[in-house]
């Protein structure tokens, strides 16, 4: 698809708990910082909080930088309005539980980025199915986490190899990804990482996605891999 080209998935940031003024703060920094994907998830406010959220966070990024793209979580309906009004919304990013991903894309049709959350060898697999529909997956968690408990078990550094061998698709790890983690989990192989807590707790979200890129490039180069 198109769009997998154009995804850069290196510096993937996911919006947190806190204020709408410091979310949107937050994400238009870490964009112009270089992060390619802005995730808006910001449970557990209402449909209606989070499409005014999505709306003026996609604004931002927008205007701090136009490359980065915008994934609402697991909400295909708020990113449908969003998209149909001509907001900067890129796409959704579901679970396992939520609308299936075949719907997903008869519903945002085809340029809309879609990502499916996995975690283990077999949901990788079953993802693997719709790698013509899927643009990417997020495997998780990288480490027990504290924001997100999905029940599966942790991948940990040596995990990683193996899914990226089997995956048809770019994952992206996460869960507790913490910054001195990236260039590790880079050289095994994985297109990027996704932060949640290391962007609220920065005092510089754009020197933060700065040094995860740098750092993703390093791990690369460790591997030898290209990017």
């Amino acid at each position: 698809m198109k769009t997998r080209a154009q995804l850069d998935l290196r510096c993937y940031v996911v919006t947190g708990n806190g204020s709408q003024d410091d979310i949107v703060a937050t994400a238009a920094q870490a964009a112009a910082g270089g992060a390619g994907v802005i995730q808006v998830r910001s449970k557990p406010i209402g449909a209606g909080q989070l499409l005014k959220l999505a709306e003026k966070v996609s604004l931002a990024v927008a205007e701090a930088n136009p490359a980065t793209k915008i994934l609402i979580d697991d909400r295909v309906d708020i990113a449908a309005i969003l998209m149909r009004r001509g907001l900067p919304v890129h796409g959704v990013h579901v679970g396992q539980s939520d609308i299936l991903v075949t719907d997903v894309r008869e519903l945002l049709g085809p340029d809309a980025i879609i990502g499916l959350t996995t975690g283990t060898a077999e949901l990788i697999q079953q993802a693997n199915e719709y790698a013509d529909i899927i643009d990417y997956v997020g495997a998780g968690p990288f480490r027990p986490t504290p924001t997100k408990d999905s029940g599966r078990a942790p991948i940990g550094l040596e995990g990683y190899p193996q899914l990226v061998e089997l995956s048809k698709l770019p994952i992206v790890a996460i869960g507790d990804v913490q910054p001195a983690d990236v260039a590790a989990l880079a050289s095994t192989g994985i297109a990027g990482v996704a932060m949640v807590r290391a962007f609220i707790e920065a005092p510089s979200a754009t020197e933060l996605a700065q040094q995860i890129i740098a750092d993703f490039s390093a791990g690369l180069q460790m591997s030898g891999a290209t990017s």
